[in-house]
């Protein structure tokens, strides 16, 4: 009976010490433990901000680099190198080859490229950094993990923006601190989904999701609308104040957030939806005093987690995805700036402002795609519907959106809703799936992994999207769009197989059941 005791005392006191210090202490001031719900809300408020504080971060490259480089205004909001093709077409166009003002070493000739090919740094460590981050997601604590990455990227933020008041002009020391910034950044993304995946039942997993996904647009907008009301302060400020930001949000993280039930004390036995009674989980301060045989889990190897079924196909479907997606996030504000709308051209500022919608289109894809996968208990059938329905999207938008004003807005929003619905699905409500899948025999420690290999393949795309545009825009923006329809005809084809499992699990389960409409059968179908 002592050793059993000992035992229990053991782990009361090991969970008291894997509760954030935070929580700790208002649990102590309010003499009980939080609800379940309670938690839940927390984690939603709180990695909601932390997301959006990394877009924040990685959106202020874009708004300061016309004062580094004034030329690279000419592209928009793209951050990807002007080709031969483009710097001739844009003085066939008449715009002045002057430099004026700049910073150097960014204000020569090669300004533009050598802001391009820091981005394209920035891309390439954060994309295989998110493999390595998923890696150590599922082996540390992801509270301190978190907290590591946000400080580090704030750190290395601003030092980026140390540069104006230290008076540095090294193209290495940008360069250096960008790649060390994207390192850090990785860490983001493959932990708030396994934190959200902690505590999110299956069942409405994908429509909290799509709601909870729309930080992406709160911290590009917020980003945005920072960077660039610190610029008349100097261009240092634009930098500095988002990496305050985010290191703050960092040690709140440290503070306050609930990385799983089992932190919690809460029993991961109890019934996976979400909607749990507040009864049913208030008055759990410890676990129950039982004696626990079962052994902890072992983190999932990064080649096991490729094998983990769905995982190759959705990862390699991101990749199509993203290519689309992020074409449109740096190339539409100068594909909009340099085609007629109504016989007019619209001024950069006034085009990206109008890029917005595709974003806002984006918040709605993405919480209808988790709505109907939800309904429909089916992600690959969703996912890969609305990446067939981009086609004709595209299409329309090429065709007709120089009609009208009108026009090109809403079908502006209709090509972002069915763009970046899947992409919002695939990275998120399908991470989180699949880094629970049933072939882990029990295991849940492969949520970051999972969600690290997925986007992180999609981050290749992401990369490689705009930088071919770039090239192929010299030719004819048909091109382009002919080029992005082919990507994402090949992102639904990568899920065919699941698809066909999807609907076949449904022909049998309508069957078994008597249920005329397949698709309205329910079924618990593992993608």
């Amino acid at each position: 009976m002592g050793s059993l005791g000992d035992s229990r005392s053991n782990e009361a006191e090991e969970l008291t010490s894997s509760k954030a210090p935070g929580i700790r202490f208002m649990e102590r001031i309010r003499g009980s433990a939080f609800s379940f719900r309670t938690n839940q809300t927390i984690v939603l408020l709180l990695t909601f901000f932390v997301y959006a504080s990394y877009h924040a971060t990685r959106k202020t490259t874009s708004i300061v680099k016309s004062v580094l480089d004034p030329q690279s205004s000419m592209l928009g909001l793209s951050p990807w190198p002007a080709t031969h093709i483009l710097r001739s077409y844009r003085a066939n166009q008449g715009h002045s080859s002057g430099l004026g003002a700049g910073w150097a070493p960014f204000d020569g000739s090669d300004g533009t490229a050598l802001l391009g090919e820091i981005d394209v740094a920035f891309l390439s460590v954060y994309s295989v950094g998110m493999y390595f981050a998923g890696h150590l997601g599922d082996r540390l604590d992801l509270r301190i993990f978190l907290t590591v990455g946000m400080i580090g990227t704030g750190l290395f933020t601003s030092l980026f923006g140390a540069g104006y008041w230290l008076n540095v002009h090294s193209f290495a020391y940008f360069l250096v601190v960008q790649m060390l910034a994207g390192l850090f950044q990785a860490t983001g993304w493959p932990s708030v989904v396994a934190v959200v995946g902690n505590w999110f039942g299956k069942s409405k997993r994908g429509l909290i999701m799509g709601i909870w996904n729309a930080h992406t647009s709160v911290g590009n907008i917020t980003g945005s609308l920072v960077a660039a009301a610190m610029l008349k302060y100097g261009w240092g400020w634009s930098f500095v104040v988002p990496g305050i930001l985010i290191a703050v949000i960092g040690v709140l993280v440290f503070l306050f957030l609930p990385v799983s039930p089992e932190a919690m004390g809460v029993d991961r036995a109890a019934p996976e939806d979400d909607m749990v009674k507040d009864s049913d989980r208030s008055d759990v301060t410890e676990p129950l005093l039982v004696e626990r045989t079962a052994e902890k889990e072992k983190p999932v190897g990064f080649l096991e987690a490729w094998r983990i079924p769905g995982v190759a196909p959705f990862a390699l479907c991101l990749f199509f995805c993203k290519l689309v997606a992020y074409t449109f996030l740096y190339w539409l504000p100068f594909y909009i700036s340099h085609t007629a709308i109504d016989g007019k051209y619209l001024s950069d500022s006034a085009a990206g402002t109008l890029s917005t919608l595709f974003d806002v289109g984006g918040v709605l894809g993405g919480i209808l795609a988790g709505y109907i996968s939800d309904r429909l208990d089916a992600r690959a059938i969703t996912a890969a519907g609305f990446m067939y329905c981009a086609i004709p999207a595209l299409f329309f938008y090429r065709a007709y959106g120089s009609m009208s004003l009108y026009w090109n807005v809403g079908l502006m929003f209709v090509a972002g809703m069915f763009v970046n619905g899947p992409y919002a699905l695939i990275t998120t409500a399908v991470s989180a799936d699949l880094g629970t899948h049933s072939s882990l025999k029990g295991s849940s420690r492969a949520l970051a992994t999972v969600t690290a290999i997925i986007d992180g393949t999609g981050s290749a795309g992401a990369a490689l999207g705009p930088l071919l545009t770039g090239y192929v825009s010299a030719t004819s923006w048909s091109n382009v769009f002919t080029m992005l329809m082919a990507a994402a005809f090949v992102a639904g084809l990568l899920l065919t197989k699941l698809v066909v499992a999807e609907v076949t699990e449904k022909m049998e389960s309508a069957r078994s059941r008597g249920v005329g409409d397949p698709l309205e059968a329910p079924l618990a179908v593992e993608v």
